[in-house]
């Protein structure tokens, strides 16, 4: 307390200290700093301040929008898509993230939720953004997570669109499948976010643009945990366009059916425009495994089959033709002038070439036989005679011109072209010269020749439409959500072929002979009521000694021939065309005729010719006699 000063002196008035002052002035400057803060914040930036505090409430959530369904010819469902639920939690709303974890855990059962979390933490997603922990709930688990909310912060259930291939291996080639869009695919295609789903093989893969659709998304509130309180914003996805194939279910089910367990193909076509009808490739898999997530132990399993079930024989698969490739013998030799309807060669059951005996499928000869009888008792000696003729560069010519060692122009990718060789080829890929000798076994279809099923569905169709060949397609229109069509695919013409009426003539004769003709060696394939032609072949796995005969039966599956046979039908008006070719089947009248025959039978059950077929046709049809030849 101050003291008193004496009477007539001054009261003494203490100093502030230095430092007092100091920290007066230095309390005034922060509690000025504070108050232009607030201003700041409060009065300049309120709008921004205000966007940010609901943000801690309102989330945008994604829409992924639902593909496009495929239809067959017939308008009916082949692929469609269905509601998935998924867990998904948002990794900020975690407030005791082990407990959260623990529940979830036990809910969902396995010990993966950690991981997912760690995994998007790595890959630098916002923790304000979902991640997805869980997919494809079963109902128990959407129950149990629905029922403890409150114990599962920052977990909620999102529905999202799954696909779904009603029929499973059905058609799976040309269908394709989708799968989880990957990182490569988010760098290169904008407008995907992870977890996507995308094609990756076949029409999926193809079509990608049409079937995808467009995302939208929901501008919604969220309480403290972040469960959703309702919707603010929503722009609304619209669903991808649906495609209609040329396939058709009855006649693909056929065929699938007809096949049975055999390894190998069959695609059949309409000759008049090039549409795909039933294209099966055996062994198959089923895309509705590629749809759920593959594990890695059932990738390697599909990789490492040794029947590559992943391969498409249909474009993917190279065969010798073996006999089927006389009808290129037969077309090349006319166009040149080299063969008539009269013309004739003898077969004593073989030829000598040099110093080796290349022998006929018939040990006792054809005698002397013409072009005609030639393609329907497929007699080599003939062909190898027609070979020699023309030789190896004038059969390729025809054969490119035919569509062989070429693109068919398929919209599926990885089709192969097959071979076709020349002296040009040979001296490519082996630096050597063609010998004459090896024009012969290119003659009746082996040698170096490979060729694809779908190229010689291509070469029947050809024939009988009399030197046309369309380009072969798949998908007839793409429809939108309203049912109008957004795209069409009209018939385009590959290839003119300027085969004389009698030319046509001839090769339809030889053909129809084929499966209806006594000597034919593709009895097995005749229908009561309708005309069918083809041509059978028989193409060797594994080369025999000169003069060895080998049976059959006493060789190991494995090196056994593959049996082919392509037809059309009706042969006079011909509105559908097949090749089929059986692995290891042997002969081809006695293993792929019969399965063709079956697949025509439906076809025209189907589609009658103008008249319904006779009863019992499919039972008398079945009890063809002992095939002849290939």
């Amino acid at each position: 307390m101050p003291v008193l000063a004496r009477r007539g002196r001054k009261l003494a008035v203490p100093r502030l200290e230095p430092r007092l002052t100091a920290l007066t002035i230095f309390m005034m400057m922060v509690l000025a700093a504070v108050g232009l803060r607030l201003y700041y914040l409060q009065i300049i930036k309120t709008h921004e301040m205000a966007d940010l505090a609901d943000r801690n409430r309102i989330r945008i959530r994604r829409l992924p929008a639902s593909r496009g369904l495929i239809f067959d010819r017939r308008h009916r469902v082949l692929v469609d898509t269905r509601p998935s639920y998924d867990a998904v939690l948002v990794p900020e709303d975690l407030h005791n993230r082990a407990a959260t974890i623990r529940n979830l855990e036990r809910f969902l059962g396995g010990d993966h939720v950690e991981d997912k979390i760690t995994q998007a933490e790595d890959e630098g997603l916002p923790s304000s953004e979902p991640v997805t922990i869980k997919e494809r709930l079963t109902w128990d688990q959407v129950v149990a997570l629905e029922t403890h909310q409150l114990d599962l912060p920052g977990v909620s259930i999102q529905v999202t669109p799954r696909r779904r291939y009603l029929y499973g291996p059905l058609a799976a080639h040309l269908l394709g499948y989708v799968g989880e869009v990957n990182e490569q695919e988010l760098k290169k295609l904008p407008g995907y976010h992870m977890g996507d789903e995308i094609g990756k093989f076949g029409l999926e893969r193809g079509w990608e643009d049409y079937l995808r659709g467009a995302s939208g998304n929901q501008e919604i509130e969220v309480d403290a945990v972040g469960r959703r309180l309702r919707v603010l914003k929503e722009t609304p996805e619209k669903p991808g366009a649906n495609v209609i194939l040329t396939i058709d279910l009855d006649l693909q089910e056929a065929a699938e059916q007809a096949l049975g367990n055999h390894v190998g193909a069959l695609v059949a076509i309409d000759p008049r425009n090039g549409e795909i009808l039933a294209m099966v490739s055996h062994p198959s898999f089923d895309p509705n495994q590629f749809a759920t997530g593959l594990t890695s132990a059932q990738w390697r399993q599909l990789m490492n089959d040794p029947a590559h079930p992943l391969e498409d024989r249909v474009i993917q698969g190279t065969y010798p033709p073996g006999s089927t490739f006389k009808l290129v013998d037969a077309i090349a030799g006319m166009e040149d002038h080299l063969l008539t309807r009269s013309t004739s060669f003898h077969c004593a059951g073989g030829i000598w070439y040099g110093n080796r005996e290349y022998r006929c499928w018939r040990k006792q000869g054809h005698g002397t036989i013409s072009l005609v009888n030639a393609i329907i008792a497929s007699c080599d000696v003939y062909f190898y005679n027609v070979g020699e003729r023309l030789g190896v560069d004038r059969i390729a010519q025809w054969a490119h011109k035919l569509g062989f060692g070429v693109a068919s122009g398929i919209p599926l990718a990885h089709e192969k072209t097959g071979t076709i060789p020349s002296s040009a080829w040979k001296q490519r890929r082996y630096h050597e010269r063609w010998y004459p000798a090896e024009t012969l076994s290119v003659a009746i279809g082996q040698g170096y020749v490979a060729v694809t099923p779908l190229q010689l569905a291509q070469l029947a169709a050809e024939v009988s439409m009399g030197g046309i060949r369309y380009s072969p397609h798949f998908v007839k229109r793409i429809e939108g959500l309203d049912g109008s069509t957004l795209k069409s695919y009209e018939p385009e013409v590959a290839e003119r072929i300027p085969l004389t009426p009698e030319q046509v003539q001839i090769l339809q004769a030889g053909a129809c002979g084929v499966v209806n003709s006594p000597m034919g060696t593709a009895r097995k394939a005749a229908i009561p009521g309708i005309e069918v032609c083809g041509k059978t072949g028989t193409a060797q796995v594994v080369k025999e000694a000169a003069g060895a005969r080998t049976k059959e039966e006493d060789l190991p599956e494995k090196y056994r021939d593959h049996g082919w046979f392509i037809a059309w039908a009706p042969g006079n008006d011909p509105h559908i065309a097949i090749a089929c070719v059986i692995e290891h089947g042997g002969h081809g009248g006695s293993s792929a005729a019969p399965i063709v025959r079956d697949v025509l039978l439906r076809y025209f059950q189907l589609y009658p010719p103008g008249q319904p077929l006779p009863a019992g046709a499919l039972a008398r049809a079945s009890s063809g006699g002992r095939e002849n030849g290939d």
